[in-house]
């Protein structure tokens, strides 16, 4: 099952946002306080986020979240995939695909493009993305913070 995040699933996405910034597949941890503007955020109705859940047998087994913007290079509305996190307990079924598809299957028709990042030394995402026919984009990302 695919859904959107309810107020009841809180406690269990600030766990699994935690074991995702504690992971390989990020650069550096964030405070919790960042993950709990973003639940805020979502749970607002924002129009900027979203964060699903991904089930398995009855079980959470991991999350997605989403944010909009608009791209002039896309000719239109970008959906970047902020976090795809699948649980240790769920890897190796076949979840990050499905999460894939059922993204690409929420937004069809209202985004042109869905983006995201990826570490180099991430493998198994980048095998994963390139199999769903994520291509790479050859820009180098920087940041200012406010």
């Amino acid at each position: 099952m695919f859904r959107k995040m309810t107020p009841s699933d809180v406690p269990e996405v600030l766990l699994m946002m935690r074991e995702f910034y504690h992971s390989p597949a990020v650069l550096h941890p964030v405070p919790d306080a960042n993950f709990e503007a973003t639940v805020r955020e979502v749970l607002s109705g924002s129009p900027y986020a979203d964060l699903y859940l991904l089930e398995w047998e009855g079980k959470t087994a991991g999350y997605a979240l989403t944010a909009k913007s608009w791209s002039n290079e896309a000719g239109g509305p970008v959906v970047w995939l902020e976090e795809a996190y699948v649980t240790e307990a769920f890897r190796g079924k076949g979840l990050g695909s499905l999460l894939l598809r059922q993204l690409e299957e929420e937004y069809t028709g209202v985004a042109a493009r869905l983006r995201l990042e990826v570490e180099d030394d991430n493998e198994g995402a980048i095998r994963l993305y390139t199999k769903m026919g994520y291509i790479p984009l050859e820009y180098r990302q920087m940041i200012r913070e406010l």
